[in-house]
């Protein structure tokens, strides 16, 4: 491989890393940042993905994933009631983001 060669291969690696990484940072639908993002944004934007999400998880605090009353709500279920989704959600924003505050 010419020098040429190596160093536009690493820029693309570099690009692809970084948007990778951006991507990383959005939140996640139904999450309190992502109703927050959703509540500032006009509804003729939304998608009926984006609504859908919005009246499932937005409306009511206890639906809002990553909330306090979530977390709670998800601490009182049977833990073999949760789904693998709830586990890793549990994990992500009742105990990760809880430390790392």
């Amino acid at each position: 491989m010419t020098h040429s060669k190596s160093i536009r291969a690493f820029f693309y690696i570099l690009i692809c890393a970084s948007l990778g990484a951006l991507g990383g940072c959005a939140d996640k639908p139904g999450s309190e940042g992502w109703c927050n993002t959703m509540g500032e944004k006009k509804k003729s934007e939304w998608t009926g993905s984006d609504a859908k999400t919005f009246a499932t998880h937005c409306v009511l605090e206890t639906t809002t994933i990553g909330s306090e009353a979530w977390c709670e709500d998800l601490k009182g279920t049977a833990k073999g009631e949760w789904t693998t989704q709830e586990v890793a959600d549990f994990a992500q924003y009742c105990v990760v983001d809880q430390v790392t505050q």
